[in-house]
């Protein structure tokens, strides 16, 4: 949940900041960019903790330090897409598909107690699962698809 600090923290500066210097605040713009800060932070951590993220990618997946790294790029890169007015929507629909395909690898770290940030089995298991994941899942599919697609 400490992720979604990310997330409402910069909407928040980002609201405040648009009503400051523009006299109003701007909800489309102060929404994908918390979502953008949000998907970019995660991005980049894909490279900080290689290790753990692989741990948590289902075994019948072949080449898993290659899915960390190109999930990472593609978190990036959809944050920058979420800036660019012209590709935003498409940008949105295909993170939504993200979050969907992602959450299984979720559900595997969570049945493993995989602890990805020190690439051992000492994570929180299927509470963390149902009590922060899933929420926090949510939060960003609707997040996505109404800051994304429904005010674009």
């Amino acid at each position: 949940m400490k992720l979604l600090v990310i997330l409402f923290g910069t909407f928040i500066l980002a609201l405040l900041g648009t009503t400051v210097f523009q006299g109003k605040p701007d909800f489309l713009f102060s929404g994908n960019l918390g979502m953008a800060v949000f998907i970019i932070f995660t991005g980049f951590s894909h490279f900080k903790f290689q290790k753990g993220m692989a741990m948590m990618i289902p075994e019948y997946i072949p080449g898993k330090m290659f899915w960390v790294y190109c999930t990472g790029i593609l978190e990036i890169a959809a944050g920058i897409g979420l800036m660019i007015p012209s590709i935003r929507e498409i940008t949105a629909i295909l993170l939504i598909v993200f979050y969907l395909l992602v959450f299984v690898a979720n559900i595997n770290s969570s049945k493993k107690k995989i602890n990805i940030f020190k690439a051992d089995y000492t994570g929180p298991g299927m509470h963390y699962l149902y009590v922060q994941r899933i929420p926090m899942q949510i939060i960003l599919i609707v997040w996505t698809w109404y800051f994304g697609i429904y005010l674009h």
